[in-house]
């Protein structure tokens, strides 16, 4: 289910940090970043809502997907979401996500295989826009374990991990296809995900959603020059599940690796 903010009503939307050039907020899971032929019938958008909230124009200079929530950056002037689109781009945003995996993952690794560029649109696929094979490099680090007494597939019980995620770039559903990659998909990801895994989260945790989540971004500022590091607190799912699991007393490294 990728509509859960829907049922927020007119929540306004948590901001982490702001200055005269930029603005970030905590992307609830299910809100679009915008408009987009992915999904024509979303009718509320991040862009959309928090022009309205702030009473000012954003401009977007990243993305996360529908299902993922946590830190989003917008820019306040077209000068700003130039500079930050590009250092984006060129990968001088250091950015940290965590997620709920199916089974032990190692304690750390590197996940480096190319991926297949994913096309946005069906048009796109009938003018036969070329897939092309682009470089891919995820970064992980396990920081918390738990095996559930629940009989899953072939398995008596079902064991679960909690990782860090470190892209090193940036394709279209990287940290969702590298997980899959090497058989430990996300918890909740109905597209690359296990049906029989998202199924036990739903019945016993009443979890509908993906379960990743942007935790930290960090990087340097356009104007000031100065390192600014942003965190998005967890949302209520991720905070009842790290309880259940006892995960809160989990360590969350600082900083870039």
């Amino acid at each position: 289910m990728d509509n859960l903010y829907e049922k927020r009503g007119t929540e306004e939307l948590e901001i982490l940090y702001r200055d005269a050039c930029l603005i970030a907020i905590n992307k609830p899971s299910g809100l679009l970043v915008h408009k987009s032929p992915i999904d024509r019938r979303e009718t509320r958008f991040a862009l959309q809502l928090l022009r309205d909230q702030i009473g000012a124009y954003v401009y977007p200079v990243h993305r996360l997907d529908k299902p993922t929530s946590g830190v989003l950056l917008f820019a306040l002037d077209k000068e700003t979401a130039h500079d930050m689109a590009l250092s984006f781009r060129t990968h001088e945003v250091h950015k940290e996500y965590l997620a709920v995996v199916r089974g032990y993952v190692e304690e750390k690794g590197v996940i480096d295989s190319p991926l297949k560029q994913m096309l946005d649109t069906k048009i796109q696929k009938r003018e036969g826009v070329t897939k092309e094979i682009q470089e891919a490099c995820t970064y992980y680090e396990r920081l918390g374990t738990v095996e559930l007494p629940y009989a899953v597939s072939r398995y008596p019980v079902a064991r679960y991990s909690l990782v860090r995620l470190l892209p090193q770039t940036g394709r279209k559903h990287q940290l969702r296809r590298h997980m899959k990659h090497i058989f430990h998909p996300i918890a909740g990801d109905t597209k690359h995900g296990r049906g029989e895994h998202n199924r036990l989260f739903r019945e016993k945790f009443g979890v509908h959603r993906l379960l990743l989540h942007a935790h930290r971004v960090t990087f340097r500022h356009p104007v000031t020059k100065k390192t600014i590091i942003i965190d998005a607190p967890l949302d209520h799912t991720f905070k009842s599940l790290f309880k259940h699991f006892e995960w809160n007393h989990v360590m969350i490294p600082d900083g870039k690796e």
